[in-house]
């Protein structure tokens, strides 16, 4: 069995962060981001791909190697049930990073693992928070609830409505040099709050350059596992909602010396 989260769960109705929360951009493309808009309420629904035989290493398309292709979608990534939707919180850190070690942060998905390092000096509360997040389960079965190909996706909401937050917020405003290139990890936020904010969600960048302003706390950058990144990157429609589950299964951290 799990260990029991660490986190608080909120009683249904109740707001526990900012509003939509995410960048959004221009529908000429990256040059006119026009920043934030909501996202509906909605559960993930899994997608199960169709089994096509073949594939398996015996080069026979019996039991197993059906089972096989049941198991895995088309994007190399296992089919799973969206989790619960759940509106979370969790009490703000009240301590910043050790500066002189390198926190990374990796996250454990059903389309396989990938890992940030965090920016302590640049980023340190936004750092903190994150460290302290994942620490306590926060991010745990929750799932990526935006994901718009070629630009961004996004995750770190337990209510995957685009509108969930741990019940507090830091502030780390990035350089006016700050560039969303691809990898890079910043912090969601609104139009209304100032540059900078965040509270538990955030997007990678899967766009060679995004295009964004300097709004967003850049709180790291993919260093482990950007192919991870790109391919469930590839898994969004139009309408900037998966096309399948994308679960983060469970998040860890690591630190060195």
């Amino acid at each position: 069995m799990r260990r029991g989260p660490l986190f608080d769960r909120v009683e249904r109705g109740a707001r526990a962060g900012p509003v939509a929360a995410g960048p959004a951009r221009s529908p000429r493309g990256y040059d006119r981001p026009s920043m934030l808009r909501p996202l509906p309420f909605v559960l993930l629904v899994a997608v199960v791909a169709a089994g096509c035989g073949g594939g398996d290493e015996s080069g026979g398309g019996g039991e197993d190697s059906g089972e096989t292709a049941a198991a895995q979608s088309s994007a190399g990534c296992r089919t799973v049930e969206a989790p619960a939707a759940e509106e979370r919180t969790a009490p703000k850190p009240t301590t910043r990073l050790d500066p002189s070690k390198r926190y990374r942060l990796t996250l454990h998905t059903n389309c396989g693992s990938f890992t940030i390092l965090l920016d302590v000096k640049g980023a340190p509360t936004t750092s903190a928070s994150l460290v302290s997040l994942a620490r306590r389960g926060y991010f745990d079965d929750t799932v990526f609830h935006r994901i718009v190909p070629e630009f961004v996706i996004q995750g770190g909401d337990p209510t995957a409505s685009g509108s969930g937050g741990p019940g507090y917020q830091t502030v780390d405003k990035p350089a006016a040099s700050a560039a969303y290139t691809h990898g890079v990890v910043a912090m969601a936020k609104t139009q209304a709050e100032p540059a900078g904010t965040s509270g538990s969600q955030f997007f990678v960048v899967t766009a060679d350059d995004a295009g964004l302003p300097p709004d967003y706390a850049i709180v790291g950058k993919v260093t482990k596992g950007l192919g991870v990144v790109d391919r469930i990157g590839r898994l969004g429609g139009a309408d900037e909602q998966p096309t399948q589950t994308v679960e983060i299964e469970k998040a860890t951290v690591g630190v060195s010396g």
